[in-house]
């Protein structure tokens, strides 16, 4: 059996839960050959090479376009990624090898860095092919780190381990992102080692520029499709449960256990992300199931996403959602039977580029959910211009979400739920296929309404039936 399994940045900076749990040493109960894995940086290192993902707080490759002091934030990463080094030691980290090869990856950046600041003030090249260069390179950094201290663990532990180097870093060559994959992978043995790949993939579409921070899991899927695996895995600090744990309480976020694509694509729209969408296609076409599993709860089978699945009986799997979102209305009395009255909106939508999560309508009315961070004032003024009323709130947005929810009741439930703990619904929608119903609720009601949808479709049907609600 063949394996890819990715496992993200926080899991990693806690590797001696991954050696013990996930990779085991051999001759333990579940140590075998046949897996690759597809790691990310240590948590908190990407955010020090870009910017902060949550706070947007500089970081090396912000003063770099900036022209402020990148060298000494390169330094002060080196000395944060030893520091890494220095607690896997015990685990059988060579200090002075990965030492070595981490000092040698950062001064080599910078003289990258420093040419392309001579190229930039030549007036030759445009700015933004590179800084877009500058982004790739330093964005390479953090899975090289990860993927070299991890095989030299390994090694030392008596493990066969290879590293694939997937950054490039020292290669010329001009090739695509499946085009290096292939490349890389086409002499690998990995049935007789433990084969660590880096997240991160150099390609000249840009793996960044394509997708931003959810590269590993577009190199991740490539993989696992380029070597036909049996099965994916994603190892993360959760489990894909009910609701966020983070809001609803550990002991009820019940771990899901069974659910299929269509269910992951509708987490991937509202931003809770399973797996990226660009990644999980790949995966869904090529009928490879992903099992997404707790890095921290080893035994636990977690969740299995395939194609076909369907749930056995009529069940709520998922409460998710957004607080992060707004709602944009267009109201005029004329659009009333009037054919195709919204195509100029969606144009003006996407001269905007911006994608809605929802939207409903009525006979004089069209809303739009639409996130926050992609909001413009300058869309709503080119909308007031052409139509009568043009309305925007901040709001949020939450879904019961399932393989199987078409059943008589649960709408009217959901919507008694939110009812009963005061929340009023400004916008509803559910489509034929019946998997998500969606409602827009305002935004300081967000966890109030995750919690009493969770109790009340998922909790109380887990209690009662003394199983997990998935199976």
């Amino acid at each position: 059996m063949l394996t890819v399994e990715k496992i993200g940045g926080t899991s990693m900076l806690q590797f001696q839960n991954v050696l013990k749990d996930i990779i085991g040493y051999p001759g333990s109960e579940g140590f075998r050959y046949g897996r690759v894995f597809v790691v990310s940086a240590y948590a908190g290192i990407t955010n020090m090479l870009l910017e902060d993902k949550k706070t947007k707080a500089p970081g090396i490759y912000q003063r770099f376009i900036k022209g402020e002091d990148y060298e000494s934030a390169m330094d002060e990463l080196l000395n944060t990624a030893l520091e890494i080094n220095s607690n896997f030691v015990s685990l059988g980290l060579d200090a002075k090898i990965c030492r070595n090869f981490m000092v040698e990856r950062v001064e080599q950046t910078k003289a990258y860095l420093n040419s392309m600041e001579d190229i930039i003030a030549s007036g030759y090249v445009g700015r933004e092919s590179i800084y877009s260069a500058a982004r790739e390179l330093l964005a390479s950094i953090g899975e090289a780190h990860s993927a070299f201290n991890t095989v030299n663990i390994l090694r030392n532990n008596s493990i066969q381990a290879k590293l694939v180097d997937l950054t490039g870093f020292r290669d010329p060559k001009q090739l695509s992102i499946s085009e290096r994959i292939e490349k890389s992978f086409k002499n690998v043995d990995t049935d007789n080692a433990i084969i660590v790949a880096t997240g991160y993939t150099k390609g000249i579409e840009g793996i960044m520029r394509e997708y931003e921070r959810g590269y590993s899991e577009i190199t991740f899927s490539k993989i696992a499709t380029q070597l036909h695996a049996d099965e994916a895995i994603i190892h993360k600090e959760f489990h894909l449960s009910s609701a966020d744990p983070k809001i609803v309480g550990v002991e009820k976020a019940i771990p899901v256990g069974r659910t299929n694509y269509d269910v992951a694509d509708q987490l991937a729209d509202i931003g809770m992300e399973a797996i990226h969408p660009n990644a999980s296609k790949p995966l869904e076409m090529a009928g490879i199931n992903l099992r997404i599993k707790n890095t921290f709860e080893p035994n636990h089978p977690g969740t299995v996403i395939s194609n076909d699945y369907i749930g056995p009986q009529a069940k709520i799997e998922i409460i998710a959602g957004s607080d992060k979102v707004v709602i944009l209305e267009i109201h005029d009395s004329s659009m009333v039977g009037e054919t195709g009255f919204d195509l100029d909106i969606m144009r003006k939508f996407k001269n905007y580029n911006i994608s809605y999560i929802m939207k409903t309508t009525n006979a004089n009315s069209i809303s739009l959910v639409i996130w926050e961070a992609d909001f413009e004032d300058a869309l709503v003024e080119d909308l007031k211009a052409d139509y009568r009323t043009v309305t925007v709130q901040e709001a949020a947005i939450v879904c019961v979400i399932g393989s199987n929810i078409a059943m008589p009741r649960i709408l009217a439930r959901a919507a008694n739920a939110l009812a009963k703990n005061e929340i009023n619904i400004k916008c509803v929608s559910q489509s034929l296929r019946q998997v998500n119903m969606q409602f827009v609720i305002d935004r300081t009601m967000y966890a109030t309404a995750i919690k009493c949808l969770n109790e009340d479709l998922c909790w109380r049907n887990h209690v009662s039936m003394g199983e997990y609600l998935c199976r």
